[in-house]
């Protein structure tokens, strides 16, 4: 009887959800093939694994070696800046790999789990900076993309090092165990990667552009807050729940990183913590309106309920429905 291995059943869902994705049409392309490799990487496991189909076993670590520099590119073009040339850079570690099977096979041995843990370092060093350290990210998303990209870096150390793991079962003496820990491991890889990069919070602006180059930070930080403050009065920047650092930047006329400084360093807050006050004050004054919580939410830029709690927890010390019952009663 036909059976089902666990690569093949991860691959099915993802596949579920990658057409899902291109029926939608919404998605950022290298979060797209990033969940693409991973459902591939499990039929092909399967095939190889399971199934034993001729040939696949040498396929099946050349396509896992595409899968953390995807998730790299991926995390910069999302967060940091566009698709630069310099990307293609990162076809490096593949192409060493295919070379390594023709020449040296037992050189993957060593290549697969250092591409796996170095880009997943990379990814966690570089997540770890906080919000502000990715322009491109929505500031009503919070800390949540920073949180999912560290996951995926965890995750990525995590499959480099699966490889200790069949060490040790090859000294205890249970080279059985060796298949189970492939399936089970791998499928659990391709199933979290590919999962977290469905997640909308780590969807740019659809307008979003590089911010200009950077330049030495200035000693202006007073004088750049002021102008960011009187954009924020007269046009209501923080109402947009799609707004960016570098949405900012562009609109001051000044670098990103600049911004950023110049926040922490006048107002002692990172930049997403700066514009949620602004955007708490705006939902403050719509609840005293009489507004109920949902449309308060929205009116000032969040787009989910979870944000917007903590977000109003932080700087009033209540939640919005206590806030409004102490300042206009209970609401109709």
């Amino acid at each position: 009887m036909p059976s089902l291995p666990i690569p093949l059943i991860s691959s099915l869902v993802l596949g579920f959800l990658l057409l899902r994705v291109w029926i939608n049409g919404r998605r950022h392309e290298p979060l797209v093939l990033l969940l693409a490799l991973c459902a591939l990487q499990g039929l092909i496991i399967s095939l190889a694994q399971h199934y034993h189909v001729p040939g696949f076993r040498h396929i099946q670590p050349i396509t896992a070696t595409l899968i953390p520099p995807m998730a790299w590119v991926a995390f910069q073009t999302t967060a940091i800046r566009s698709f630069a040339t310099s990307d293609l850079l990162n076809l490096l570690g593949p192409l060493c790999a295919l070379v390594s099977l023709a020449v040296a096979p037992n050189g993957l041995d060593t290549l697969i789990p250092v591409l796996f843990c170095g880009y997943g370092i990379a990814l966690l060093w570089v997540s770890l900076q906080g919000a502000d350290a990715m322009p491109r990210m929505r500031i009503a998303a919070g800390d949540l993309p920073g949180r999912i990209w560290q996951v995926m870096g965890a995750t990525l150390i995590a499959s480099g090092l699966s490889d200790v793991l069949i060490v040790a079962v090859q000294i205890l003496g249970v080279p059985g165990l060796q298949p189970w820990i492939i399936s089970v491991y791998s499928s659990g890889i391709i199933l979290i990667i590919g999962a977290l990069s469905l997640s909308t919070s780590l969807e740019t602006s659809p307008s979003d552009e590089d911010p200009e180059q950077e330049l030495p930070l200035s000693d202006h930080d007073i004088e750049i807050v002021a102008k960011l403050e009187t954009l924020m009065a007269n046009q209501h920047l923080y109402l947009n729940p799609d707004l960016t650092l570098a949405h900012l930047s562009r609109k001051l006329l000044v670098p990103a990183k600049q911004v950023s400084a110049a926040i922490n360093r006048v107002t002692g807050e990172n930049v997403s913590r700066y514009i949620n006050g602004a955007r708490i004050k705006a939902a403050q004054e719509a609840l005293a309106a009489g507004q109920n919580v949902t449309n308060a939410m929205l009116s000032c830029g969040f787009n989910t309920k979870s944000n917007f709690n903590r977000e109003f927890l932080r700087v009033t010390g209540t939640n919005p429905r206590d806030w409004q019952a102490q300042h206009i009663g209970p609401p109709a």
